[in-house]
């Protein structure tokens, strides 16, 4: 069994109110979740979804929706967690929140980004909260996509330079070699198998 990272009973609650917000409210799910979707890995604990302004309205007829100017985001703070909502032409993500739908994907009647565009997300989530207790999280949920998704290399490098992000693909390289042997455990793969994945897919990427 694979090592989760957040707690169960979090996870769960989590999880219970994204089903429910799919149900009901148009969105493009993005974050730790759609790495979830993509991998059956690791679940998450905050939401982060990308929505139109009128969804963003809809939601703070339900919710009390603060508007957070420094993040350049909008958020929903329940009592365990918080749901990051990312808008167009304020956001500012690796790929800017009005070009994501070309991206987008549907898992399980959920709206979610395919998984480069993901890797590009969660890299720059990455990059930005290293040396955090979220920034781990990210990085787990970096090797998760390499090692259990569907990655195609020349859909990741296509969209790295249609944003100007080909540093990215030497920063993906670092997190792959420094990812701690410790924190093999969060992946479905032995000592051995991670390391025979890693040299495998270093090799590739210097192609």
């Amino acid at each position: 069994m694979v090592k989760e990272f957040w707690n169960e009973l979090l996870t769960k609650d989590s999880w219970n109110k994204l089903t429910e917000l799919a149900r009901k409210y148009d969105f493009i799910l993005i974050g730790g979740w759609a790495s979830y979707l993509w991998t059956k890995a690791h679940k998450s604990k905050d939401i982060d979804i990308v929505v139109d302004y009128g969804v963003l309205k809809e939601l703070g007829s339900e919710f009390t929706v603060s508007k957070n100017q420094r993040m350049r985001k909008y958020e929903i703070k329940l009592e365990k967690f918080d749901i990051d909502i990312y808008v167009p032409f304020f956001s500012k993500l690796a790929i800017p929140p009005e070009e994501i739908a070309q991206y987008s994907a549907n898992i399980e009647g959920i709206t979610t980004v395919k998984p480069e565009a993901l890797l590009v997300l969660k890299q720059a989530a990455e990059i930005e909260r290293r040396g955090s207790v979220k920034g781990k999280k990210d990085a787990i949920d970096i090797l998760t996509l390499l090692t259990q998704a569907p990655i195609d290399l020349n859909t990741y490098r296509k969209i790295l330079k249609k944003y100007g992000l080909d540093a990215y693909e030497q920063e993906l390289k670092c997190a792959v070699q420094a990812f701690g042997d410790k924190d093999i455990a969060y992946l479905e793969l032995s000592f051995t198998e991670f390391k025979k994945w890693r040299k495998g897919f270093l090799d590739k990427l210097a192609i």
